[in-house]
């Protein structure tokens, strides 16, 4: 058996130690149909992926249910942070560099060139809003 692309192909770690392939991922969309095959494990459930990108995001998203960690595996990115008590943070982040997304925080990045970060992500309920 050939492997898959996490680009492509993300993986839901669920219960009991699981670790279930979901189908390719198609864009915002896609996460519609997450919710609808793991909405009964998405309390303790994670979203594992991997993106590629090379310019500033043009949303912010925020998870309430959960942490996120955010890898940066390739090139340099900045992660910033709206938090709950209103403060703002930023992390300048390089190859092998994390940061937690801690819930309730809204979250962005920028990026001058080719990035690639991994997600493992509680994505119950998670929200969008556009960037100004």
């Amino acid at each position: 058996m050939q492997g898959k692309s996490l680009f492509d192909f993300p993986i839901h770690l669920g219960r009991d130690g699981r670790a279930i392939q979901q189908p390719e991922f198609t864009g915002m969309e896609w996460y519609d149909d997450y919710v609808l095959r793991h909405g009964d494990d998405l309390d303790e459930g994670r979203l594992v992926s991997l993106f590629r990108f090379s310019e500033p995001w043009t949303s912010w998203e925020m998870h309430p249910a959960g942490d996120e960690v955010v890898c940066c595996l390739q090139g340099h990115m900045t992660l910033h942070q709206e938090l709950e008590d209103g403060s703002e943070q930023s992390f300048d982040l390089g190859p092998g560099d994390y940061a937690v997304n801690p819930p309730g925080a809204w979250h962005t990045a920028d990026a001058e060139g080719p990035v690639v970060a991994l997600f493992i992500t509680v994505g119950k309920d998670t929200t969008h809003r556009p960037r100004d």
